[in-house]
Formats: C-alpha cells, sequence, structure tokens
C-alpha cells in the first residue's frame, strides 16, 4: 500500500548518472504481458468468476457496502492489503484502458486484448456500482488502520468493511473527477465491442465530472481515513483537467475541449512542469494527452494555450531523458529514481508516456526539443525499453522484479492473499493477529506465486532485500502494472504502421470478454412493433431505512438497415432518477452525446426508484 507522496517540486535534482549498458539476452514481452495481465485477476475483490485463471484465489469481500444500503462487491485491492480504496483503483482503470487505447492493435496480435479488456471490466463494474446516484461516489471500503493490523487472507478477514462516501456536503474533486477519467477511457476501450456499455459509462463519468467541478474539495478531507494511505498531496486541479481531456477524446464534445484551454492557468495544467506521473499527481498526463490533440489537429482556437501544455509535456520527456534543464536521478544501474517507497511505480508511469510520445512524435513527423539539442523518438522509445528491460532482469542485482518471470524473482511478496496458504488447499480460518505469527514471519517462499506483479523496486543504489516485510521495496501495486501493459504490447509487437494522431479503433477481441451478468430480461411495453427493440432489465437491488430500492437497465436496439437519426421515448410509472436520455418536455431523446444510431447498434440507459419497472414505449422515431 503506498503511502502519500510529495508533489514535485521545481527544484534542481540530481545529475543524471551513467545507463548500464545492455549486457542480457533479449525479453520476452509477449510473456511479460500476459503476467502483467494475469496480476489483476489476484487483486480482484467479490464472487469470482468460472472464468478465473488464479485459482488460489476465492471469493471475497460479499458484504461490502451491505451496510450502507448499496451494492458495492467486486473491484480491486489496491496492493497487499484488503482495502478497496478509490483514488489508485480509478488511476489504475484509466491507465489500462490508456494501454488498450493506444495499443490495442498489439494486444489483440499476441491475443491478450480480451484478457486486458476483462481487467478493465472487473474495474468499471465496480465504479458504475459506486456511482449509485448523480453526485453521491463510494471512494472507500474497509480502512487502512483496521486492515494493517491483521494479516488475513482476503477469504477470512474480520476487519471494518465500511463504505466512505463523496456527496455535495463531503465532495472530493481529485476522487471523482479520476473515477470520471476512468470511465470515459474506458468507454473507448468498449465502443465497437459493447457500444451500450460505453454509453453507460460515459454517463457516468459526465455526471462524476460536473460532480467534481461544481462541488470542489479534496476528497481526503471527506474521506479523512484515506489520509495515511493515499493523501492527494497534489489536489484536485489535475484530476479536473485530466477528466476533461478524457471526457473530450470520448466524446469530441468541444465544451471539454473549451474547459481545458480555459482552465489551463487557473488549474495548472500550462504551469506545472513535473518530473513525475503517478496516482496523485496527474499533470505529465493531461500535458501529454493535450499535445496530442495539438498535434492532431483537434486544437482550433486553443492552440496557444495547448502549446503552453506541450512545452509542459516535453519538459517532462527531457527531464527523464536526462536532457533537460533540470533531470530526474537514476540509480548507478540506469533506473529512474523518484522516492524509497515503491519507486517502480514512476518507472511504468513514465516509461509509458515516453512510449506514447515518441509515437505521437513519429506520426507527426517531428522530433523533441530538449535543453541539451533536438532528440528523435526513437531515443524517447529506447530509454523507456530500457526502463523495462531493467524490471524484467537487465540490472546489476540480474533480479526480475516482475513476480514469476525469469528464474530469479522476489519469493517473499509482502502480500497477504499469496504469503498464506491457499483457502482452497487449507480452509481452516486465518485469525487477524494469527497471520502475523503463523505466515508473515515465515523466512520461506511464498505459498502462493503472485505472478505478474511490480513490486517496488530497488532503492536508490539498486540495491533490493527480499524480505515480507520490506514492505517498501516487496509490496507490489495495481497501479505499477497498469502502464506497463501498453509499453509491453508496444515492445512485442513493434509499429504497426498506423498514426497515433488520427482516432484508433481498439479491434475486437479473438477471445471476447465476458459481459456482464444477466438477470431476468423482459421486453418492455411496445417493444414487439417497429424496427425499434426494447428490452428492459431488473440489474440489483438493496435495502435502505426498509425500503427496497431497484435499479433498472434498458437497451434500445435499432433493428433495421438504416440509421436511426431521431426517436422520443415515453416513460411513464417512473419515481426516481434516469441517466442516459435527455428529457425533452414529456418524452425523453439521445443524450448529448449521440447523434444517431447506426443500424444494428444500441443505446443503454438506467433509471433507479422503490416500485416495479416503469413502462417505457417509442412515441416517435426516424430513419433516414
Amino acid at each position: 500500500m503506498q503511502r502519500f507522496v510529495k508533489l514535485c517540486s521545481m527544484a534542481p535534482l540530481f545529475v543524471l548518472l551513467g545507463v548500464l549498458p545492455l549486457a542480457f539476452a533479449g525479453h520476452d514481452y509477449g510473456q511479460a504481458l500476459s503476467k502483467s495481465i494475469l496480476f489483476f485477476e489476484a487483486q480482484r475483490s467479490g464472487y469470482l468468476p468460472s472464468t478465473q485463471r488464479v485459482q488460489w484465489r476465492g471469493h471475497s469481500g460479499l458484504n461490502d457496502g451491505k451496510a450502507n444500503g448499496v451494492d458495492l462487491v467486486g473491484g480491486y485491492y489496491d496492493a497487499g492489503d484488503n482495502v478497496k480504496f478509490g483514488l489508485p483503483m480509478a488511476f489504475t482503470i484509466t491507465m489500462m484502458s490508456w494501454s488498450i487505447v493506444e495499443y490495442g492493435r498489439q494486444m489483440a496480435a499476441s491475443g491478450e486484448l480480451g484478457h486486458a479488456m476483462d481487467a478493465v471490466k472487473w474495474g468499471t463494474d465496480y465504479l458504475i456500482k459506486a456511482h449509485p446516484h448523480p453526485n453521491v461516489f463510494y471512494g472507500e471500503v474497509g480502512d487502512g488502520n483496521t486492515d494493517h493490523f491483521c494479516w488475513q487472507r482476503p477469504e477470512d478477514m474480520t476487519t471494518s468493511r465500511q463504505a466512505y462516501r463523496l456527496d455535495p456536503s463531503n465532495p472530493g474533486s481529485d476522487l471523482a473527477g479520476e473515477s470520471a477519467a476512468a470511465m470515459a477511457a474506458a468507454s473507448l476501450v468498449f465502443r465497437r465491442y459493447n457500444p451500450s456499455y460505453a454509453n453507460q459509462l460515459l454517463t457516468h463519468a459526465q455526471q462524476l465530472f460536473e460532480f467534481a467541478d461544481k462541488y470542489r474539495g479534496k476528497y481526503d478531507s471527506s474521506i479523512t481515513v484515506a489520509q495515511k494511505y493515499y493523501r492527494s498531496v497534489s489536489g484536485y486541479a489535475d484530476e479536473l483537467l485530466w477528466a476533461a481531456a478524457w471526457l473530450f477524446k470520448a466524446t469530441n464534445n468541444q465544451y471539454y475541449l473549451s474547459y481545458l484551454a480555459n482552465n489551463g492557468d487557473a488549474l495548472g495544467g500550462t504551469g506545472w512542469a513535473m518530473t513525475e506521473f503517478g496516482w496523485d499527481v496527474k499533470y505529465a498526463g493531461v500535458q501529454t494527452l493535450v499535445a496530442k490533440f495539438l498535434m492532431g489537429g483537434r486544437a482550433g482556437h486553443s492552440a496557444p494555450v495547448f502549446e503552453k501544455y506541450q512545452e509542459k509535456a516535453e519538459f517532462f520527456m527531457c527531464s527523464c531523458l536526462g536532457k533537460g534543464s533540470r533531470n530526474v536521478q537514476r540509480t548507478p544501474g540506469g533506473l529512474i529514481f523518484r522516492q524509497r517507497w515503491n519507486n517502480l511505480q514512476f518507472v511504468t508511469g513514465a516509461s509509458f508516456l515516453l512510449s506514447v510520445y515518441s509515437d505521437y512524435l513519429t506520426s507527426a513527423r517531428k522530433n523533441l526539443n530538449c535543453a541539451s539539442g533536438s532528440v528523435s523518438p526513437s531515443e524517447l522509445l529506447s530509454f523507456a525499453k530500457s526502463q523495462v528491460d531493467y524490471i524484467l532482469g537487465d540490472n546489476p542485482r540480474a533480479t526480475s522484479y516482475m513476480v514469476g518471470y525469469g528464474s530469479n524473482y522476489p519469493r517473499q511478496v509482502h502480500h497477504r492473499a499469496s504469503s498464506i496458504v491457499s483457502i482452497k488447499v487449507n480452509p481452516s480460518f486465518v485469525s487477524c493477529r494469527g497471520g502475523y505469527a503463523t505466515w508473515f514471519s515465515r523466512k520461506a517462499s511464498d505459498p502462493n506465486i503472485l505472478t505478474g506483479a511490480i513490486v517496488g523496486g530497488p532503492d536508490a543504489y539498486d540495491n533490493f532485500a527480499d524480505e515480507r516485510d520490506n514492505y517498501e521495496q516487496t509490496e507490489p501495486a495495481t497501479y505499477n502494472n497498469a502502464p506497463l501493459l501498453g509499453i509491453l504490447a508496444r515492445l512485442h509487437g513493434g509499429h504497426s504502421g498506423y498514426n497515433q494522431l488520427l482516432p484508433v479503433a481498439v479491434p475486437v477481441p479473438k477471445t471476447q470478454p465476458n459481459p456482464a451478468p444477466v438477470t431476468k430480461t423482459t421486453p418492455a411495453q411496445g417493444s414487439s412493433s417497429a424496427p425499434i427493440a426494447i428490452e428492459q432489465k431488473m440489474t440489483t437491488s438493496w435495502t435502505d431505512k426498509g425500503k427496497t430500492y431497484y435499479r433498472y437497465s434498458i437497451t434500445v436496439t435499432n433493428k433495421s438497415a438504416k440509421t436511426l437519426k431521431g426517436i422520443h421515448l415515453s416513460i411513464s410509472k417512473l419515481y426516481g432518477p434516469l441517466w442516459g436520455l435527455t428529457k425533452v418536455g414529456d418524452s425523453y431523446v439521445f443524450p448529448a452525446w449521440l447523434n444517431s444510431l447506426p443500424a444494428g447498434r444500441s443505446l443503454e440507459f438506467v433509471y433507479i426508484h422503490s416500485a416495479s419497472q416503469a413502462d417505457v414505449s417509442v412515441s416517435s422515431y426516424t430513419l433516414v
């Protein structure tokens, strides 16, 4: 689990140290990609599906949210503990999605796209549950204090599972903004394969962004139990810009482009020159995305402001390369070094930004201009590759910091589930403190291999101690792995010749991701006639203060051979909020981001109330 980090200052950093010559054999990036995705299955909370590949894990956290009257079963544990922290989880989903958006073709070629999309959907399904109302978001389940007192398998945990929420009286713009970014980015992943799900994600993303922007405040001032573990040191300004950038990329709505231009100075997007990128500090990521908009010709009248964003993006790239005015520190072995605690999170994050920026420059036929001179795009990719190679074993210790990759990797990982015998092997209950006495203090290897996990990594001098209590170096985290998916796919697949500055459609995977669980489906009133089909299903229910609430999902499908340009739906017997449509008078029409519905395509909207399903019918429509 990551404790908070300090915001990068503008002070000069240590001088660049030499890079270790690569004297090792080449790496199997395809195998590393497969393993890095597999790690997320070991981090799953909730009911595990029949397709679960990490067999030593079992169901866990099955009552999460129940005490709060909401279903919060699912999602990811962040690291080696059993807490579901919202900010790092959402950032993980954003970065997995960005990896797929940029390098989905390479993932498809390696046969891993379906697994990667499964990993994203496991997270977004949870984020949807955590956002039951437009201005309510559940940002944490469990707390680090009680969790760290115990050493238990997630299947056995007896610690608090209290859920903590944001609302207008308890704002959290950073957490709501990051969650909006995650769902907007993920909507791009599912746009071709599952358009109704993509639209559902966009609905939540837009509502969360509006909530984050309207009710401003730091989330750890509202969810104070997070302060010791994931304090938002950088504040929420970077997440507001980050969310706006992803919403523009997902919707092409000029409102979000204008937001980036009009708020670039006030929120720091044009001012902060950063040398780190991670779950807390998003500026370098925002600046990289905005630079892509600029190079892709999408900036319009905002170009002068976006050029300032790009200057700061290039400051980051030059600093990482050691060719800027203030360069990042490196270990003697050549690894980017930011801090002792879980340093590899910054290495994978920076390497991803270097990789995508290299491809953006190649597409734009430009070089990077640093203080030391012009740098070719290939040099950025080569440096990113050197960082990945270091992680995989090309380092002074010849140690792979990806568990299960190579022959020399960490065996005593600081991770509750992997360090305790599987509940399927020995179902005997492991008590809170008994886990420390029996399993944590063992000097033997973990009974379960946490395949694919990227641990915290070595210190500033390339030293590493493979000891379970050395949590600064041996604890893994989901946000260490997430950026690595894209880089490994890029290195394994090579450049496939498409222009990164053009819209990239994520291919449909050969092995398709698992669809969301489907409950009883009933045709809605009026759906049996004409070329428009309407199906309605109840997806979940919960009880709050003696009253039972139901969440209904409605899918509208254009079954004709023509494009549906206009539709008016009549919805009666509706007694609660509805998302995914725009109300005009007494009827409902397409949401703002959808102008038409091509033949065979669907849209989805949802509503919640404490009654049986509403009556939904088609009032009018236009086919062209």
